[in-house]
């Protein structure tokens, strides 16, 4: 799996050290190991979860701020979040899923990999009252943009940003956008061996 993942990255301008390939591996391994019990993911096979689950998530690293406290909302079994636990350590991530089943999996996963800059909250997202706001949402999969925005805004303070993960580009999400926020920037996303479109949008708080 190893060479597999590194044929991956090697069609990125990602860089990841041989420490963030072992921990990117066994989070993997751990997932492919829970899933058969708790069924995180529909993605049954682990090199399909290295494409659609590890490169998916670690593909943002070069869009997000390098050192910045973050949540992940609607994180499932922890995707972006600890991919991206594991190549930005100097950021602190908020991990934030309704279901205990996924929270037991996150928590476990960052004993056994050492990950100090994790932290796993069960709460729906309306509910979650941080005690110090974040620098920036994350969503995957998660809601519409519209939702997204509106469910989340009270996690950021004026002028905080939201990066949400998308398919297709999503125009008519963003033209939907209330005038409260402002779209900073789009990505299209390339992703090894994924024959999906993804795109980044970086939204920023006006109010």
């Amino acid at each position: 799996m190893r060479e597999n993942f590194e044929q991956l990255v090697a069609q990125t301008s990602i860089d990841v050290s041989d420490k963030q390939t072992e921990q990117l591996i066994r989070l993997v391994e751990l997932l492919d190991k829970w899933n058969k019990a708790y069924n995180l993911t529909s993605v049954r096979n682990p090199h399909d979860m290295l494409v659609r689950h590890i490169l998916d998530s670690i593909i943002l690293v070069e869009h997000l701020p390098q050192q910045a406290n973050l949540i992940d909302v609607g994180t499932g079994p922890g995707l972006p979040g600890l991919p991206l636990a594991i190549m930005l350590p100097n950021c602190q991530f908020t991990l934030l899923d309704s279901l205990g089943k996924r929270i037991r999996f996150i928590r476990q996963v960052a004993y056994e990999l050492g990950l100090t800059n994790v932290t796993a909250v069960q709460s729906r997202v309306e509910e979650h009252q941080p005690e110090q706001l974040y620098d920036g949402v994350l969503s995957r999969a998660f809601a519409s943009l519209a939702d997204m925005l509106s469910w989340c805004q009270h996690l950021v303070p004026k002028s905080g940003n939201f990066y949400a993960m998308k398919g297709l580009y999503p125009d008519t999400e963003i033209a939907n956008m209330s005038a409260n926020f402002k779209l900073q920037d789009a990505k299209r996303l390339n992703v090894p061996k994924l024959d999906e479109e993804r795109h980044l949008l970086h939204v920023v708080k006006l109010v």
